[in-house]
């Protein structure tokens, strides 16, 4: 079955957005490829992986990147791009035809949405592709009593991550306190990962949109928190939440698809990270990314 799928809802910053996807052949010997348009623009091939650090990036509440040689954005590909990872013998062109709202679209706030109408054109989900990434490094993200955040990367067999989410917060009058570890190993173990929803507290939307910051965004986006909610955010089964311990889940998703945004193949490392972020997980990316080139390339 082919055919191109065609995604619209609200994004962070407009009322509506649009992007495409395109699947191409499938074929086992190529690598995994993702071309990325901006309008008619070639924005990015994870083919060529190398010119990732030719990218410009920046972090506005989701990953961005900006091509600097025609000054073209993409935004927010980090609920679309781990994805890609179901099918890596597939090829995809994904197109977000309008320059001037260069953001992917929320959807619900998870990959779900993408992942079920994409199942449909490209059948079962294929074995994963993971490459070894020998990176030992640990640091700190910071030292602010309400927001202390580390990362520590260590080989491992497969892809694993252990992500806390620890932020004392009470001067707004909640905190945020979400754990969850996952090892992947095959589709199966992503799948729940997908359904995992960005969120944000009702205090912090009101407080951002008063800025003119997430123009788009209404509560069929993520997971909205309100006041009331803060005695079962520390529960790992909050009644609101679509999975346990959604909130770290969906950082888990966004680690993932700022990762896989490179090339949709897995490191085998175990990250441990408390409190990141799209920046903590960029810097994650510069120690991982010298090892893709030689992991994929060489397996085809």
């Amino acid at each position: 079955m082919s055919g191109i799928l065609n995604f619209t809802s609200p994004s962070l910053s407009f009322g509506s957005t649009s992007v495409s996807v395109e699947p191409l052949e499938k074929d086992p010997q190529k690598v995994p490829f993702v071309a990325w348009y901006v309008g008619e623009k070639l924005f990015y091939r994870s083919d060529a992986c190398h010119c990732f650090e030719e990218l410009e990036f920046f972090a506005k509440r989701t990953a961005g990147y900006k091509l600097s040689e025609s000054g073209l954005e993409l935004l927010s590909p980090e609920h679309l791009a781990p994805v890609f990872l179901m099918w890596p013998h597939r090829r995809f062109n994904v197109r977000l035809s309008d320059a001037a709202k260069p953001e992917v679209p929320m959807m619900d706030g998870s990959a779900i949405p993408f992942f079920c109408e994409m199942r449909k054109f490209c059948g079962a989900p294929e074995e994963l592709v993971f490459f070894d990434a020998p990176v030992h490094a640990e640091w700190d993200l910071g030292s602010d009593a309400a927001v202390y955040g580390h990362v520590r990367i260590t080989p491992a067999e497969t892809f694993e991550v252990e992500y806390v989410l620890d932020r004392n917060t009470a001067r707004d009058g909640y905190d945020l306190k979400s754990a969850a570890s996952v090892s992947i190993y095959s589709p199966e173990n992503l799948y729940q990962i997908f359904m995992a929803r960005t969120f944000i507290h009702q205090v912090e939307l009101e407080r951002a949109q008063a800025a003119g910051l997430l123009a788009g965004v209404d509560e069929s986006c993520g997971l909205l928190l309100k006041a009331g909610d803060c005695a079962t955010q520390n529960s790992a089964c909050s009644p609101k939440f679509r999975i346990a311990n959604e909130p770290a889940m969906h950082k888990i998703l966004d680690l993932i698809g700022d990762l896989s945004f490179i090339c949709p193949a897995l490191p085998r490392v175990r990250i441990e990270i408390t409190n990141g972020g799209h920046v903590s997980h960029h810097q994650i990316m510069e120690k991982i990314i010298p090892y893709v080139n030689a992991g994929i390339f060489t397996q085809v």
